[in-house]
């Protein structure tokens, strides 16, 4: 009991540390540590099972050469690789390297007066051009010489194994939401701002990703504003949606984001390996993701000369809509709550 200003008795509180009726301690402490042990198996299956299920699964291959030999070659892949390969004939050698150029096929087997030649694309993925090498290998075992391997569409000399490339996923994504997250604390009365904000961010990390890919690292070496572009885009694709969701949403919205982008849109991008080289189903939802249409825009505008990468352009556009839309929605809220009068 302590004593008031006006000379009573008033009992005293005396702080508990939770409500009469709220969960326990222990209850609290079990479900945080259960509820994170479940993230970070959630974590791990998200980016372990696209992997370890990965492989070559239809992967559409170019044929070419005269009808026996084009026999021999089909039997040959369903007998050593069934399910991985779904060919497609072309004239001649010289169509399948045009469509190889522009991302119609992964790779290709043409038969010659010469013999047998193998067809790949290293920039098309690093896991796909291997895998064209031991169809190379296989065949220049059973043919008792070399069957050579040409390269159509390489890596950089610099770069080899596309590492960079690769290593351009989580930038891409922390480099969509981080600013995100800044810009709803520096400007919380201000979407406007907010907007311009996300879209300068994009511009200028995408110029400087662009030129550490391509004269840093030498990892890429296409057209370096075509590929700045496919860049900022990826980025702002990834910003604009989780700023608008958690305009909408709040903290909610943002954790909304975040989870989409990292646990399910990160992994089944393909940056590393490509989607062909993802499962059959997963690498195709992974493109109507921002990081995945960036990464297949990215490859295509730095080797392809841009070929392949329409439909990753249209879902990169659709996300920036989608949360510009959902930026005008909050916007306009909160300039219908401004104009309310005021009630005395």
């Amino acid at each position: 009991m302590s004593t008031s200003d006006t000379g009573t008795l008033a009992p005293r509180t005396e702080p508990t540390g939770r409500s009469a009726h709220g969960p326990s301690d222990p209850a609290k402490l079990a479900a945080v540590v259960l509820g994170l042990t479940a993230v970070i198996a959630l974590m791990l299956l998200a980016f372990a099972l696209p992997a370890v299920n990965s492989g070559p699964h239809d992967l559409r291959l170019g044929v070419a050469g005269p009808d026996a030999a084009v026999t021999r070659i089909d039997s040959a892949l369903a007998a050593g690789h069934p399910g991985a390969f779904v060919t497609e004939r072309f004239p001649d050698a010289g169509a399948v390297r045009t469509a190889i150029e522009h991302r119609e096929v992964v790779g290709g087997i043409v038969a010659t007066p010469d013999g047998m030649k193998v067809l790949s694309a290293g920039a098309g993925g690093a896991p796909i051009a291997q895998t064209m090498n031991g169809i190379a290998a296989g065949m220049s075992k059973t043919a008792g010489h070399t069957v050579p391997v040409e390269d159509v569409v390489p890596l950089t000399a610099d770069d080899p194994a596309g590492v960079g490339l690769g290593a351009l996923a989580l930038p891409l994504v922390f480099g969509g939401m981080i600013p995100a997250l800044a810009l709803v604390r520096l400007f919380p009365r201000s979407v406007g701002r907010r907007v311009a904000g996300a879209v300068l961010f994009a511009v200028s990390a995408g110029v400087v990703l662009t030129a550490i890919l391509q004269f840093g690292l030498g990892s890429v070496d296409g057209n370096y504003w075509t590929t700045t572009g496919a860049v900022v885009l990826g980025i702002a694709a990834i910003s604009l949606t989780v700023l608008g969701l958690e305009s909408v949403l709040g903290t909610a919205g943002f954790a909304l984001g975040a989870v989409t982008m990292i646990f399910f849109a990160n992994p089944l991008s393909g940056l590393a390996t490509s989607a062909a080289w993802l499962p059959s189903g997963w690498g195709a939802f992974g493109q109507l993701l921002p990081p995945g249409a960036a990464g297949t825009m990215v490859r295509s505008t730095a080797f392809f000369d841009g070929h392949g990468a329409g439909a990753a352009v249209l879902v990169l556009t659709c996300w920036i809509l989608f949360g510009l839309g959902l930026c005008l929605v909050s916007g306009l809220r909160e300039r219908r709550a401004g104009e309310e009068p005021a009630v005395a």
